[in-house]
């Protein structure tokens, strides 16, 4: 075959292929026209139409202006649209706007929490007991008033800014608010029994609203343990202390300095030596072991203050202490009238003293044989047999009674013996604000408090007293008591590995919400040489049973009142939790005033907290002139708690 043959075919194939395409497309362009006429269903074609203007358009869809029966695609029937054009199309409208959405699903039931464990199981610091109560306003007092609202760079969120709080005038500087109140104290009808001496907190408007001074020459304290032996005077400038007790061998003035010899009047060759003799005298008392809580009354210069010298007598109301708190009470020459009033005083003491508890005095009428004390002294063995007391030890000028383990001698007195027993609904461990009471106080009939382990086990272990405190648990108490401690012992180990706290001179604690006492229990355990003084808020539960069977102290408080101690007495406030609990019923600026005041200069405080709380917490820590800094938490930036770690300076007038 010649190649002429060959392009005579190619051509003849590509005219061809040229030809069916065209046939195909006039083929497609006349359906289209076709049924594009309004005689068929359109579909959305270009419309050519030629006319006399020459204008091309869009045929639209041939769906436009009818209507469709609704029922076949919605649940329930609907009735069908009469009529055509825009007002079946108005009807359509109409009937799709009627169809309500299905309901959203309902929430998840709320979780009741109590205690300090969550629904799952896993430690959480809201341990809120108690109601919002509603008619509390809520604002900043006179002490704080706003300069205006700032954007926080988060959005729309606005928060306060606190003016600076001024300074004190300087002869606050040892201001106590509710023992200081010479306008309340000026207006009892009776202070023979020491009324002058108890709590008169100013009323609202008139709390304090300034920073309380340092004295002048403030220099840092002296660390422990030599400032038992000496302490700089210009801290404390009482030259009264030494101009009173400088007789005693109980403190001098040397070289700018308060020296503290250890001896006294009632035992001159030193504390120590004291201590030894009245272990000899009952060995099962011994300190540190046996005998772990102590309560010295009129303890002296032990207060670091001369006003305070007369504030450790009783009065009229009940100490700040659960019953069977302490597990010996001493008195060395306190100048208390035991027997007045029929005893109340010791049975004040018998209250606070734990079933098999000593008490130990060390006085004139135990060892002097003049008539008057003998009277005092035979008076004081006459109660005590009533209170039955047995008088285990008398040596020297020290005698020493113990308590009973059970109610067993008290029921077998004789009808109508004096003191009676307290009626069987009086709460012992109630007493804020409680007057003190002229009977004897029960021994629980289970038997709790008598039986603490010794220390150091009594740290860990859940004592029976749990179950005594009023809170919605029963068998879960214990659980709860070692969740609690493991799970503060993980947060001081890590304040100790990345805040290095073993470095801090930390002697004086304050745990503001201490809860069962764990977070002081994890101090112990991380071998941080302090004490804590345990808080419990009148807010929550009475947990001080728990804290003292634990061999740890502490005192129950009102934080929406002021604190009774002395200023610049903490090196460490702790606060876990506190702020969103007692912002229902106090007002936050007077809480901090108050920390700042108890607060030594070049002290610390920790705040632990909610979300809600920490922006208003940290302008009124910058208002008062403190270093503030905000941190998170072991669970990170997402986590509704933060940290607040806050520095005290020394700020000079």
């Amino acid at each position: 075959m010649n190649s002429g043959g060959a392009s005579d075919r190619l051509k003849t194939a590509t005219f061809i292929k040229i030809s069916g395409f065209l046939i195909t497309s006039v083929i497609c362009f006349y359906l289209g026209k076709h049924f594009s006429d309004g005689s068929l269903q359109q579909l959305v074609f270009f419309n050519f139409e030629i006319s006399k203007t020459s204008t091309s358009s869009v045929a639209l869809s041939p769906n436009l202006n009818k209507t469709f029966d609704l029922s076949l695609i919605l649940d329930g029937p609907v009735s069908s649209p009469v009529g055509s054009g825009q007002n079946q199309q108005e009807e359509s409208q109409k009937i799709l706007n009627s169809v309500s959405p299905p309901p959203p699903p309902p929430p998840p039931p709320t979780v009741q929490r109590m205690g300090v464990v969550d629904e799952n199981g896993v430690m959480t610091e809201d341990f809120e007991v108690g109601e919002y109560d509603p008619e509390v306003v809520e604002n900043w007092g006179k002490a704080n008033e706003t300069e205006g609202l700032e954007s926080d760079g988060k959005g729309d969120k606005l928060r306060v800014k606190v003016k600076k709080f001024p300074m004190c005038p300087e002869s606050m500087r040892e201001h106590i608010p509710c023992l200081d109140n010479e306008e309340d104290i000026k207006k009892l009808i009776s202070t023979e029994k020491g009324e002058k001496f108890e709590r008169h907190c100013p009323e609202k408007g008139k709390e304090l609203n300034c920073l309380v001074p340092a004295p002048k020459g403030y220099r840092t304290p002296i660390p422990w343990p030599k400032s038992r032996d000496e302490v700089w005077f210009n801290n404390v400038p009482h030259a009264r202390l030494a101009e009173d007790k400088g007789g005693q061998n109980w403190i001098t003035i040397d070289k700018g300095k308060f020296k503290f010899p250890g001896g006294g009047t009632q035992f001159i060759h030193g504390a120590d030596q004291y201590l030894g003799q009245i272990e000899k005298m009952v060995h099962q008392i011994a300190f540190g072991r046996h005998t772990r809580v102590a309560l010295d009354i009129g303890c002296g210069v032990a207060s670091f203050g001369a006003y305070l010298l007369s504030r450790n007598h009783f009065a009229t109301r009940r100490l700040l202490y659960p019953s069977q708190a302490f597990d010996l009470i001493h008195c060395s020459r306190c100048r208390i009238n035991w027997t007045r009033d029929d005893g109340i005083l010791l049975l004040e003491v018998n209250r606070m003293l734990r079933a098999g508890g000593y008490f130990a005095w060390a006085a004139q009428p135990v060892y002097k044989h003049e008539a008057v004390l003998e009277e005092q002294w035979e008076e004081m063995v006459n109660l005590t047999s009533r209170l039955c007391w047995t008088l285990v030890k008398k040596e020297g000028y020290i005698a020493i009674w113990q308590k009973p383990l059970n109610n067993s001698c008290y029921l077998s007195r004789e009808v109508g013996a004096q003191p009676p027993l307290c009626d069987p609904n009086d709460d012992p461990d109630d007493v804020w604000y409680v007057d003190m009471k002229p009977c004897i106080t029960r021994l629980p009939e289970e038997g709790y408090g008598s039986n603490v382990t010794a220390w150091p086990a009594r740290l860990q272990n859940p004592p029976d007293r749990l179950q005594s405190i009023h809170f919605d648990a029963y068998l879960s108490r214990k659980e709860l008591f070692r969740a609690e401690s493991r799970y503060w012992h993980e947060i001081i180990g890590s304040y100790v590995r990345a805040l290095h706290w073993k470095k801090f001179k930390l002697r004086n604690v304050l745990d503001m919400r201490a809860g069962f006492g764990g977070f002081a229990a994890a101090l112990i355990d991380n071998k941080l040489d302090c004490w804590v003084l345990n808080v419990v808020p009148i807010s929550g539960p009475n947990t001080l049973p728990v804290i003292y069977d634990r061999g740890l102290i502490g005192v129950m408080h009102d934080w929406c009142e002021p604190f009774d101690t002395y200023p610049r007495t903490y090196d460490l406030l702790h606060a876990a939790g506190l702020f969103s609990i007692e912002r229902k019923r106090c007002n936050i600026s007077t809480i901090m005033l108050e920390m700042d005041r108890i607060l030594r200069p070049g002290g610390r405080v920790y705040i632990r907290d909610s979300l809600a709380v920490m922006d208003e917490l940290q302008e009124i820590g910058m208002a008062m002139g403190w270093h503030v800094s905000m941190r998170d938490t072991s669970e990170g930036p997402h986590s509704s708690y933060r940290i607040l770690t806050c520095d005290k300076r020394l700020i000079r007038r």
